[in-house]
């Protein structure tokens, strides 16, 4: 299977869990990854070259999936529009649509790059708190869906979502040191995200898949 890998602080503990949950040496062969930005790895899901990955919002309704995705529970810190001249970001889908539906005009900004924008310069609007004020409900940034081993996923996000992942310091020292962000502010950040794809999250998805069509 080739897992379509979005290499975003907000999916670090999803990638800890995998590791920690393939013990088995046959477990680990089954997995490929294919790395890149949100954009790239909905473009290789939609052409078949990956099996499984986290898909933009705006592209799950063609896929099957499973109810474990990136969610926002209110502000998200990571997706931003800075106000000025519109600009989309190129490695999103989902954060463009959403500033366009919130009628928020500037230059979309998502993931580690969004956040280190966010600490150093406290300035951007934070998509997902805007949402939340709007709807009093979370924002579902990306979604679960694959194309085969449905099962084993399936089996895999229940899992996960019934542990508490806990991220060693070597780990968020090393992630600090790739990104630039410190552990504590990783830590914080890490506290806005939430994977379970409940019935407040599904109210919202399909909220926004509504908006996004019109």
């Amino acid at each position: 299977m080739i897992f379509g890998k979005i290499n975003y602080l907000n999916l670090l503990p999803f990638h800890i869990f995998i590791k920690r949950y393939m013990k088995h040496s046959q477990q680990k062969s089954m997995v490929h990854y294919k790395k890149g930005v949100p954009s790239e790895i909905n473009k290789a899901f939609k052409q078949r070259r990956v099996d499984a990955a986290f898909v933009s919002s705006v592209e799950t309704t063609k896929y099957q999936s499973i109810d474990l995705g990136i969610v926002a529970k209110k502000e998200v810190l990571s997706v931003l529009v800075i106000p000025g001249e519109m600009q989309e970001d190129k490695a999103s889908a989902t954060s463009n649509v959403l500033a366009r539906h919130l009628g928020v005009n500037g230059r979309v900004l998502i993931g580690d790059a969004a956040l280190k924008h966010y600490l150093e310069f406290h300035s951007g609007i934070d998509l997902a708190k805007l949402w939340h004020e709007k709807h009093h409900l979370p924002f579902v940034f990306a979604k679960l869906c694959y194309h085969k081993k449905g099962f084993y996923l399936k089996r895999l996000s229940r899992n996960f979502l019934n542990k508490e992942v806990k991220i060693p310091q070597y780990l968020l020292k090393k992630a600090s040191v790739e990104t630039g962000i410190s552990v504590k502010d990783i830590r914080h950040y890490l506290s806005k995200i939430s994977y379970e794809i409940d019935p407040r999250a599904k109210k919202s998805l399909k909220k926004f898949l509504k908006k996004s069509k019109r």
